[in-house]
């Protein structure tokens, strides 16, 4: 067991995948010789050979449809896509493809790859680089979207998506890519898809949230517990399907909700959210459930950064909100 950073524990996965299975091959631009582009498959092509880990062209489309056909034909390929912002071209290969095949195909085919991809804001780059598309790629059918929160998920889930028969797109947060360490086991055992955990138990509100935003739930948990009020926080990990069981089980417990998301507010996964709270849990509801979102523009460069994301003021704010209702 380690200490190690978020991107550590994506290059370690994908070296215990490659290790243990030889269908598993990485893809995409620079992820070879450079490494990638935040270092995360850095020394892989020299362990495992350029066949099993390939640079490509510029082109996403290509390297999503490259990777359907290799899936399809029994590997078990990884893709990267530098960034969040250029994964829009994969759409495509996504949605018409990788997410049909097995039904397309009644059953005879199905398309085992994983679309990895850092998302999200806070690392000061421009807006194709900071954008966090969660809600676009969960509303294809036929794949799963999965979104870590720390090193130890991004092991174990980034594991069991290389291992799922169907397609897995893969959001990494790159503003937690080195962020913190945490302790994780190289044991090759993945965690559980589909699957949410609850981080922090509480009694009076429950925060969702996933990726980066979790970090700034928590810290809003901390600010209420200072008053005395207690919030419950769960990380969603997986975006698509969502584990409702958890999130239904928690709120009908606490009887308040706020939804945490940095993607743009409308027809985000937290109005998605709220929807089936709302749907599943009305008689449980003490008062509406609150999203925290980031605004409806285009990710602002630089300086404007820190006011677009969500953060732990805004999340406290919203819960007391919520608890101003009797």
């Amino acid at each position: 067991m380690s200490s190690i950073t978020l991107v550590e524990a994506v290059n370690l996965a994908l070296a215990r995948a490659m290790e243990e299975d030889s269908r598993v091959v990485v893809i995409g631009e620079d992820v070879g010789i450079n490494g990638g582009v935040f270092r995360a498959t850095a020394g892989l092509q020299s362990r495992f050979g350029a066949e099993r880990v390939a640079d490509t062209p510029l082109a996403e489309g290509l390297i999503a449809g490259m990777a359907i056909g290799m899936a399809a034909e029994g590997l078990r390929p990884v893709a990267e896509i530098q960034f969040a912002g250029f994964a829009y071209s994969t759409i495509d290969q996504i949605l018409n493809h990788a997410g049909r095949l097995r039904h397309r195909t009644q059953g005879r085919l199905s398309c085992p790859m994983v679309l990895r991809t850092p998302c999200g804001a806070g690392i000061h780059a421009p807006e194709h680089h900071s954008e966090s598309p969660d809600a676009m790629f969960s509303h294809i059918p036929g794949i799963r979207v999965v979104y870590p929160s720390s090193p130890a998920k991004a092991y174990g889930l980034l594991l069991a998506a290389i291992e799922d028969p169907d397609p897995v797109v893969f959001l990494e947060p790159s503003r937690l890519y080195r962020r913190f360490k945490e302790e994780v086991d190289d044991d090759g055992v993945p965690l559980p898809l589909d699957q949410a955990f609850v981080v922090r138990e509480g009694t009076d509100v429950t925060f969702v949230a996933w990726g980066a935003m979790l970090h700034e739930a928590l810290k809003a948990a901390d600010e209420l517990a200072a008053d005395g009020t207690f919030a419950e926080v769960i990380d969603l990990a997986t975006l698509k399907p969502i584990d409702y069981e958890t999130v239904l089980e928690s709120v009908k417990k606490t009887g308040r909700c706020v939804v945490i998301t940095e993607a743009p507010r409308t027809a985000s996964l937290a109005s998605e959210i709220s929807a089936n709270i709302s749907e599943q849990a009305l008689l449980s509801l003490l008062a509406p459930v609150v999203r925290v979102t980031a605004w409806d523009t285009v990710t602002p460069m630089f300086r404007l950064e820190e006011q677009y994301m969500p953060n732990a003021g805004r999340i406290a704010a919203a819960a007391r909100k919520v608890l101003e209702y009797q």
